[in-house]
């Protein structure tokens, strides 16, 4: 599936963004979001700060990696490592050819990484920012997710933890006092449960993260954070109504995701999955089907080849508009692949049937965070024997709204608020 797309942050500017104007002394009226070029871990940042009522108060930055060649086999390194090796590795081949001309500054991510339109996370210019306009303009919030961003967050605050309130998104592994709070999901303390202790032996244990309990600065979820909540579900159902309002009910969306270690699969899924759509279109007025940019080859392959020409099936090309916002207010039930936190939950937020394709084939947490969804009846395994046109209902998962309201407490601790 195409990410979809962010907001645009203003051009970059000799001094302070014009968003960080105005506002009391105690009071939060901006936002800075830290991405690492993952919509999956963007929008949930941006899903907070729009939960928080600054969603037009905010700019992103991103901690960018370099891509592409021997890069892709680097991903474990620190991210600033990651950049100095890639610009060595840049300034060797540049030397080695006979150029006269040097690649572009580190600080700005290198020459293969970046995006000209969002701006490069550099910690001492938020720090300043922050800094100088405090008086003025009031606290900074900083609002961080994805690995690559932990040490970009955890030195903003570090450096100016006077003038920012810090929030980690997705579990750091260690060391959760460097920022104000952590929102994580539940799952990823898993592995101190006794069934996880039991999968690994004992000389091992010390080596598995977290080591330690959440303590009272960290805000559990069941599952992902994200933008959609009734409001958005509204505005988005009004737009994509001309294309969805005259499709045959009942409307079943299909999201598939990509294998990954903790949910390994390949062509038997997809074969799998075929079967068990054909046994069920009967039940359906109109199946649409999407497949995210990291799906394999071999997995779309075989669902194009089986649905590609039948009538009541609509397979997303990937080119825009995406239609993903427009599939989660329209549709009437959800099958999802089990790999995607993220994608299952975005459907179980509309209280609308939610059914999980290859549960079986996960393990360690991402088992643990289908367990917990099964046992609130929020999601039912795909077997091929529904009847879509039989509805089910739940309570919706609310997980942003809820972080968000433990976001606002904390700030009062600190005698802080949000703007009204």
């Amino acid at each position: 599936m195409r990410p979809i797309r962010l907001p645009e942050p203003p051009s970059p500017t000799i001094g302070v963004p014009e968003i960080f104007e105005g506002g009391a002394y105690s009071v939060i009226r901006r936002a800075v979001i830290i991405g690492n070029g993952y919509p999956g871990s963007e929008n949930q940042s941006i899903g907070l700060v729009r939960a928080l009522g600054l969603y037009d108060k905010h700019v992103l930055y991103r901690v960018t990696r370099p891509r592409g060649g021997i890069n892709e086999w680097l991903l474990w390194l620190p991210v600033s490592l990651h950049q100095k090796f890639d610009y060595l590795i840049q300034l060797i081949q540049i030397y080695s050819r006979g150029r006269n001309y040097v690649p572009l500054p580190l600080e700005n991510g290198g020459g293969s990484v970046g995006l000209a339109s969002v701006l490069e996370a550099d910690v001492k210019q938020i720090v300043t920012m922050a800094r100088q306009t405090f008086e003025k303009d009031g606290p900074l919030l900083v609002v961080a997710s994805g690995r690559d961003t932990i040490s970009v967050a955890s030195s903003i605050r570090r450096l100016a933890s006077e003038n920012v309130f810090v929030i980690q998104i997705q579990h750091p592994r260690s060391q959760l006092n460097r920022f104000d709070l952590v929102i994580t999901p539940r799952h990823d303390f898993y592995p101190l449960t006794p069934q996880a202790q039991e999968q690994v032996p004992q000389f091992l244990h010390r080596w598995i993260t977290p080591r330690e309990p959440p303590d009272r600065h960290v805000i559990l979820t069941l599952g992902a954070l994200h933008q959609i909540d009734s409001a958005t579900l509204r505005s988005t159902a009004a737009a994509w109504h001309d294309e969805f309002a005259p499709l045959p009910k009942p409307l079943l969306v299909v999201n598939i995701g990509w294998p990954t270690r903790h949910c390994r699969y390949g062509a038997d899924l997809a074969k799998q999955l075929t079967a068990y759509l054909l046994n069920t279109l009967s039940s359906c007025g109109t199946v649409r089907i999407s497949f995210s940019s990291r799906t394999p080859e071999k997995v779309s392959k075989i669902i194009l080849k089986e649905f590609a020409d039948n009538p009541k099936v609509y397979i997303w090309d990937g080119q825009e508009p995406n239609p993903h916002m427009g599939h989660i207010a329209w549709a009437d039930a959800f099958v999802v692949t089990a790999d995607s936190v993220t994608l299952i939950s975005e459907a179980c937020s509309t209280g609308k049937p939610v059914y999980i394709m290859g549960s079986e084939r996960c393990k360690w947490k991402l088992s643990d965070f289908h367990k917990s969804l099964r046992e609130r009846g929020v999601v039912r395994p795909f077997t091929g024997s529904e009847d879509i046109a039989e509805s089910w209902s739940y309570p919706p998962l609310n997980d942003t709204a809820e972080a968000a309201s433990q976001v606002r407490e904390a700030l009062a601790e600190r005698g802080w608020r949000v703007r009204p």
